[in-house]
């Protein structure tokens, strides 16, 4: 059985993948220890290495305030997006909508100067 991921990698385009459900394969995607951080509204988490910004991995993302636009933090190294059902206790495979959206919402590369987003 495999879970339907969202892969997202400094300085490239998110891509979809299929990974065995284990913390071994998600540990391999993220290089080192996982991570969930939920900061969507919908239950879906983003799981990142656990120590990105203090082993200085590149940096990826910026989270953003939906409201305000204000980035709130910056995620470090590859992460990847899953399902993550409040009524279950492990991750899931993302829908085709998810994938989708998400695929969007990450699309474009980020560079970050002086901790700013460009």
């Amino acid at each position: 059985m495999t879970m339907k991921i969202l892969l997202v990698e400094p300085g490239k385009i998110p891509r979809p993948l299929e990974i065995e459900p284990s913390l071994k394969s998600m540990q391999k995607l993220v290089g080192g220890p996982i991570q969930a951080v939920y900061p969507f509204e919908e239950p879906v988490a983003l799981i990142c290495h656990e120590e990105g910004k203090l082993l200085g991995l590149p940096l990826n993302r910026a989270l953003k305030n939906p409201e305000t636009g204000e980035i709130y933090d910056i995620i470090a190294g590859p992460f990847f997006l899953c399902s993550a059902p409040s009524d279950s206790d492990h991750f899931e495979s993302l829908t085709e909508e998810q994938l989708e959206q998400y695929t969007k919402r990450f699309f474009s590369v980020e560079y970050f100067v002086g901790g700013e987003s460009k």
